[in-house]
């Protein structure tokens, strides 16, 4: 029984003993519940039955090229920060059947058609995450009048009108992340449904939708305390001072645009082993293939969109080959687009801060460090007027 007023922007306690309510009410309401799941010993994203299934006592340790989880002496339920997995997953499957039809004698016959958008729910999305759905939102479409039907994805659409977004607060910032250079965290400031921020024995809720105000006045809140209000924002202050990288983003897309021929590409690209792990791993990168495939009779016909990466070699293949044949050109590539030219193309960075690609490249190239070392190199020419302009 709620205790007390819910409305936009309320921010109440949720006890702990009571956050199963949560999850229960979800999936009364139809909900699949997407949640934290530790799977072969790295916390991913996937459908919880119970909070029983989320990873209670256990942290996660990130480094360059490193990743593990460890039990720990607490019973925090959101004391990990990210593992390899994304929202991306679900409302752009890696693997996708578009549809598939089969022959009949001079006919075409469909057997499937486009895949029906699932009623999901997800569970302790962190301000990075969210942060990156809505990059994800606008490079399809998502609730933009003015996009053309054929960048639109209307199984992106459908799922995401349908989800559910409920957000953790950070309050213990990984080794990789720098969310706070990004201005995208550690605390969550919108496109969220609900918010929730990790006490000893509860959770702060902060309500940020009508969706969300609608779940939470069916929980049992009470009213939260000035002392409980304090130790939130205090817990999220420490976080945002102890980020374990920082990037500075002053001129960076200056930088980038007067220092594409710079030698430190080439020493990158010696490291760099163009595999494509900070693409797969990345919350906004959208890059993806489709490809007609048949049955050894011939009969059968199926059309599959699966991920596609930009570090692979055919990815920029067009008359007479591919345009980037060397590592160096893919690198330099991807790491422009998500910091340079994703914004002429949708009015952001691309980049949300949180560490992954850091932490999942195999040979840990770090994408601040490169960063840092093309400013320091280039001192003169960000303190020169020649420096090329940057437009939107």
């Amino acid at each position: 029984m709620t205790k007390i007023t819910i409305d936009h922007n309320t921010k109440a306690i949720l006890d702990k003993k009571d956050f199963a309510r949560l999850i229960k009410i979800l999936q009364e309401q139809g909900y699949t519940v997407i949640g934290p799941h530790i799977v072969d010993d790295v916390v991913s994203l996937r459908p919880i039955d119970s909070v029983k299934d989320l990873p209670i006592g256990y942290e996660d340790e990130q480094e360059k090229g490193e990743y593990s989880v460890k039990k720990v002496d607490c019973q925090s339920y959101f004391q990990y920060v990210v593992g390899q997995d994304n929202p991306r997953r679900y409302f752009m499957p890696p693997s996708q059947r578009l549809m598939s039809f089969h022959v009949d004698k001079k006919q075409f016959v469909i057997d499937q058609g486009p895949p029906q958008a699932p009623k999901l729910a997800f569970l302790g999305l962190r301000a990075c995450d969210l942060a990156s759905i809505q990059i994800q939102d606008r490079v399809v479409g998502y609730g933009v009048e003015s996009t053309f039907r054929c960048e639109s994805d209307t199984y992106y659409g459908e799922t995401r009108r349908q989800s559910i977004l409920i957000a953790v607060n950070c309050t213990r910032p990984g080794n990789t992340c720098f969310c706070s250079s990004m201005n995208t965290g550690p605390k969550a400031k919108e496109n969220f449904d609900i918010a929730l921020t990790e006490l000893r024995q509860s959770f702060i809720v902060e309500v940020g939708s009508e969706k969300g105000k609608k779940l939470a006045q069916k929980l049992p809140l009470k009213e939260a305390s000035e002392s409980d209000l304090e130790l939130a924002e205090l817990k999220l202050q420490n976080a945002a001072k102890h980020m374990g990288r920082q990037m500075e983003t002053e001129q960076v897309r200056k930088l980038l645009n007067n220092t594409i021929e710079d030698s430190h590409w080439d020493k990158v690209a010696d490291k760099c082993l163009s595999c494509g792990n900070c693409t797969m791993v990345c919350p906004t990168c959208f890059c993806c293939t489709v490809t007609d495939s048949t049955d050894i009779t011939g009969t059968k016909i199926s059309r599959t969109k699966e991920w596609e990466s930009c570090f692979t070699h055919q990815f920029s293949y067009a008359s007479g080959g591919p345009q980037r044949n060397t590592i160096k050109g893919r690198y330099r590539q991807w790491m422009r687009h998500k910091l340079c030219t994703w914004w002429d193309q949708f009015g952001s960075s691309g980049c949300v801060g949180c560490g992954r690609c850091i932490t999942w490249c195999p040979v840990g190239i770090d994408i601040t460090e490169e960063v840092e070392t093309l400013r320091q190199s280039n001192k003169s020419l960000l303190n020169s007027n020649n420096l090329q302009e940057v437009t939107t």
